[in-house]
């Protein structure tokens, strides 16, 4: 089985229930306040520790209980660590998340993760070796992803992008990705199949909610159904597709059969509150009966 090296952001997550989003200057009463263990990076490696991946983690936390939370979650759950670097002085990021209708809203405080670096990103791919998967997103600063992208590819990894939050600064580094996971709105920013065909990226798998995915390669796109769930929290079910995905390629599946396993364990996750302790098992996804 491949190694899988994700760098990316580390949040805690603060996360609170409405009825509805207020207007300014209005107080609402919430439910079911909750501290997290989040951020994309941090999230992804979850998935892809817990659904069956040799899962290498590359960030920054502050040095504080968030971070230190953030480190013990992810060793727990199968992640290998030793990349993950305490900054002094610095807050560990976090996510403010507002939950309404089964829908999330989120503000971000970057904090530790704009602290990442080309050396952290170097000295985690010192053991990466030609056709492991390389995992990452766009909650560090893009400078510094890119630069990854570049490096992992001159290394002979698989490149994995999960563009998000969507930053057209990443289009000059797109020559570098192999795969790349959007949802639509991700997609149309970023300027849609022809553009990001046009860097050179052979596969696209675009996230459509609700309502699946599509995987477009060789100019050709083909639309699957996801299965459905009870919709609880949307929280983590783009991270969990992207992880399963990744936990697949790196066992030698074939794309389609990987995003396949990864929407099923991104709707699990839907069925689901929180982030990371939403993500399903390997176990829990392949015995799944919908």
């Amino acid at each position: 089985m491949k190694k899988i090296f994700i760098v990316g952001s580390l949040n805690s997550d603060l996360v609170i229930h409405a009825p509805y989003m207020p207007v300014g200057g209005e107080t609402l009463m919430g439910s079911d306040f909750a501290t997290n263990n989040g951020g994309k990076g941090a999230n992804q490696a979850c998935a892809c520790a817990k659904l069956g991946g040799d899962a290498y983690m590359c960030g920054c936390v502050g040095n504080d209980a968030f971070g230190m939370g953030l480190i013990d979650s992810l060793s727990s759950d199968g992640v290998h660590t030793d990349f993950i670097r305490k900054i002094d002085g610095v807050p560990t990021g976090v996510a403010v998340i507002v939950v309404t209708e089964g829908e999330n809203r989120i503000i971000l405080d970057s904090g530790a993760n704009g602290c990442l670096t080309e050396n952290d990103i170097d000295k985690m791919l010192e053991i990466a070796t030609q056709g492991d998967i390389y995992l990452t997103q766009l909650e560090n600063p893009i400078p510094v992803i890119g630069y990854g992208l570049k490096k992992a590819k001159e290394k002979g990894l698989f490149v994995v992008l999960n563009p998000a939050p969507a930053n057209v600064e990443i289009k000059e580094y797109l020559q570098y990705v192999d795969l790349i996971t959007p949802n639509e709105t991700e997609l149309e920013i970023l300027g849609g199949k022809d553009g990001l065909c046009g860097s050179g990226i052979k596969t696209i798998i675009t996230t459509l909610g609700s309502k699946g995915y599509e995987i477009w390669t060789q100019g050709e796109a083909k639309a699957y159904p996801c299965i459905k769930v009870d919709v609880v929290d949307t929280t983590a079910a783009g991270d969990t597709a992207s992880g399963g995905l990744c936990a697949m390629l790196a066992k030698g599946k074939s794309i389609e059969d990987a995003i396949a396993f990864g929407s099923k364990a991104a709707s699990i996750a839907c069925s689901r509150h929180g982030a990371q302790k939403s993500v399903p098992t390997l176990d829990e996804v392949s015995n799944y009966k919908s």
